[in-house]
């Protein structure tokens, strides 16, 4: 059961990164990982292969300031962050992939936070 949950997910962020193949234009890809505890991202430069910039909740500069690192208000802070750390590597325009998860929640608040640091997608 759990290899088919699996290849189903993998199958949703499939269609994303299809999607976002079509449009990226050569910028660079914002990933977000969620978990059950945690959130991460990062912007990878995909024809370098290299990542660029990243964040997380597990950050110790970033998980000082939080009471828990599975709720908004850690995803904003997180997404924040990042564009902080991108706006210093001198990347502003990106694409952002969500994966397998759906538009709202954690990812929306790290997708908004990141755009109001300065990050454009």
């Amino acid at each position: 059961m759990p290899d088919q949950k699996k290849a189903i997910q993998q199958r949703r962020a499939g269609r994303t990164r299809k999607k976002i193949g079509k449009v990226s234009t050569n910028r660079p890809r914002l990933s977000v990982f969620r978990s059950s505890k945690n959130i991460s991202a990062q912007i990878i430069d995909d024809r370098a292969g290299q990542t660029v910039a990243s964040a997380s909740s597990l950050d110790e500069t970033l998980r000082k300031d939080l009471s828990k690192g599975s709720d908004s208000d850690a995803a904003a802070k997180v997404g924040k962050a990042l564009a902080e750390r991108a706006k210093k590597a001198g990347v502003k325009d990106v694409v952002f992939d969500r994966g397998s998860y759906m538009y709202h929640g954690r990812i929306k608040a790290l997708a908004d936070a990141a755009r109001e640091a300065g990050l454009n997608f």
